[in-house]
């Protein structure tokens, strides 16, 4: 029934369609996140907190890159203080800390390095069921510019977000610890 409900809210591009839920993996869920918001894989972001701090949990390679301190100024420390979602269709004049666009993800079709740098970008908490702080999705654009990065972000898409994290709520524990024996 949930499924159903989920299709009828959403449509074809719905989380039912990539089946979100337990005994996936964490790559699994954010392919099928990038799918919905029709965003390349290394375009999603999910982080979890421990001790204090934001580490990554997607893209992997972003694991060893280091960690957002809660008490920073980044979007991702902000959305977890505040426990709200952002939104911002304009993401270049967002004052944020770039040192985790400089790692190298994914490859172009080329095979080069995606040189593209976030234009756009949704950010909602992670909730656990009993109501605490598990950690960030985020979900963006990269482009050279607002232009070339695709089409803006909707509320109907940070919306979409928002549902998408309550479900992780459920499966980020099981997430973290299935990561940290694969390290």
């Amino acid at each position: 029934m949930e499924a159903a409900n989920e299709r009828a809210t959403y449509g074809v591009d719905s989380l039912a369609e990539f089946s979100i839920g337990d005994g996936r993996s964490v790559e699994e869920i954010c392919a099928g996140v990038a799918k919905v918001f029709q965003v390349r894989q290394h375009e999603v972001a999910l982080l979890f907190i421990d001790r204090r701090m934001l580490r990554f949990l997607f893209p992997v390679e972003l694991r060893a890159a280091g960690a957002i301190p809660l008490t920073s100024t980044a979007v991702a420390a902000r959305t977890a203080n505040t426990k709200r979602g952002e939104l911002s269709n304009n993401f270049v004049i967002v004052q944020h800390s770039s040192i985790f666009e400089t790692v190298k993800l994914g490859t172009a079709e080329n095979g080069q390095s995606d040189p593209l740098t976030i234009q756009k970008m949704m950010s909602v908490p992670v909730v656990g069921q009993s109501g605490t702080l598990l950690g960030v999705i985020q979900v963006s654009r990269k482009g050279y510019d607002t232009r070339s990065a695709g089409p803006d972000f909707t509320s109907t898409d940070l919306s979409r977000l928002s549902d998408t994290a309550t479900i992780l709520g459920r499966l980020l524990p099981s997430l973290i610890e299935t990561a940290g024996k694969v390290q």
